[in-house]
């Protein structure tokens, strides 16, 4: 099986994406200077999410249908990112609720540990993840990623007449 990789521009930056014909193994925010891939010139196996990712930054997708195939992890943490892709959109879970979900309380640190590896950003939403007191914690795309991402999944509100 061929790596495939491509990159999708996006309002937060470049987003790497690599997979293959077993799934999708990586999204990663890309800080250096890269060129977008053409839509045309996608990997046909990256085409799902690269479609995907576009629709969600259109508003137009809030949950992702994949194959997904990331080349790493241990048991713990891959049960960790099973956790993540059940936090609906526009909501936020907690180390300590995820923690909870893992039937392990205790566990919060490795929670947070499992999260800062997760090899699909945004489409495995860690950035929907929040300390228990409501605050921003870290996150492996940057802090002003995180903050952007949370706002954009917010509802748009309605005023009224005037405003």
């Amino acid at each position: 099986m061929n790596a495939a990789t491509a990159t999708l521009l996006t309002p937060l930056g470049l987003l790497a994406l690599t997979g293959s014909d077993a799934g999708l193994s990586a999204v990663t925010f890309l800080d250096e200077a890269a060129e977008a891939t053409a839509a045309a010139n996608v990997a046909e196996c990256l085409r799902p999410a690269h479609e995907q990712l576009l629709a969600y930054f259109g508003r137009e997708l809030r949950v992702f249908d994949l194959t997904y195939a990331p080349d790493f992890g241990t048991d713990f943490q891959r049960q960790v990112w099973q956790v993540l892709t059940g936090i609906p959109y526009g909501r936020t879970a907690s180390y300590l609720d995820v923690a909870k979900l893992l039937n392990n309380p205790k566990s919060v640190r490795a929670v947070g540990a499992a999260n800062g590896q997760n090899p699909l950003a945004i489409v495995w939403p860690c950035h929907r993840i929040i300390g228990a007191d409501g605050s921003l914690t870290g996150y492996a795309g940057g802090m002003h990623r995180k903050k952007w991402l949370l706002e954009f999944e917010q509802p748009v509100r309605q005023g009224g007449l005037f405003g």
